[in-house]
């Protein structure tokens, strides 16, 4: 067995003295994990980096096997180590990929998200509501996506401020005043494009869907805990409130 793509690194770990095993969010091939040979020596270390863009060959005897990568750096994400929210941001993408992407299931619009906002962060542009929004695809594409359309009282478009944490539906403003300590925070920038919102703003976005990431998804997942490397993103951002 043998393929050709390119992909994203997500993670590192040793394998014996002087192998690694590497795993990747592929365009063709989903999260696929595989040994690289030598990969712990130096020549491979900066390019066996989470964030980095690879190109790929696999081979394997047989498809279910681990196999072994060749490896060849197509664009390093370096930059991204420089700034403390931006690294933050990269290691919660990469945690929640392998925490949450099946193994070895194409997921284009998961890949292609992914990279353009691990592209951001390897710039100056705002980043924090592109990541909000990524978790909330993120949520979508694996299916369990939250439905911020119309309220699930009433039916209307007008005033949707809440997220139902039973139904992950909207919920307007008045329909929803009176369990409003019970309710989820629905940002606009959630619902219309072209919205900058305020830290505040993402931290209650990231609030949102942190409560499904945990309660919806993880669960699924076996009821692992979600990544440690989501919290301190989160800490990371409120400090930037205070």
């Amino acid at each position: 067995m043998e393929w050709r793509d390119e992909g994203v690194i997500l993670a590192t770990r040793r394998h014996g003295e002087t192998s690694v095993i590497i795993d990747v969010l592929t365009k063709a091939h989903g999260r696929h994990a595989g040994v690289v040979r030598g990969g712990a020596s130096r020549k491979h270390s900066p390019v066996l980096q989470p964030g980095n863009q690879v190109e790929l060959e696999w081979r394997a005897r047989l498809e279910e096997h681990l196999g072994v990568y060749r490896v060849e750096l197509m664009k390093s994400r370096s930059g991204i180590m420089l700034d403390r929210g931006r690294l933050a941001a990269l290691s919660s993408i990469c945690s929640l990929m392998s925490f949450a992407m099946p193994e070895r299931m194409e997921l284009t619009l998961i890949y292609d998200q992914t990279l353009d906002l691990i592209e951001r962060l390897n710039t100056d542009v705002p980043w924090s509501a592109g990541y909000a929004l990524w978790e909330l695809m993120m949520l979508e594409e694996l299916g369990y996506g939250l439905d911020l359309t119309s309220c699930a009282a009433t039916g209307g478009t007008q005033e949707l401020i809440y997220v139902s944490p039973k139904s992950g539906r909207a919920v307007c403003r008045s329909a929803g005043e009176d369990y409003a300590d019970r309710m989820l925070p629905l940002p606009e920038f959630l619902q219309m494009d072209g919205i900058y919102p305020k830290i505040n703003e993402v931290l209650e976005a990231l609030k949102t869907t942190g409560y499904f990431l945990e309660r919806w998804l993880a669960p699924a997942l076996g009821n692992r805990p979600l990544p440690d490397a989501r919290a301190r993103l989160v800490r990371v951002l409120e400090k930037e409130v205070k």
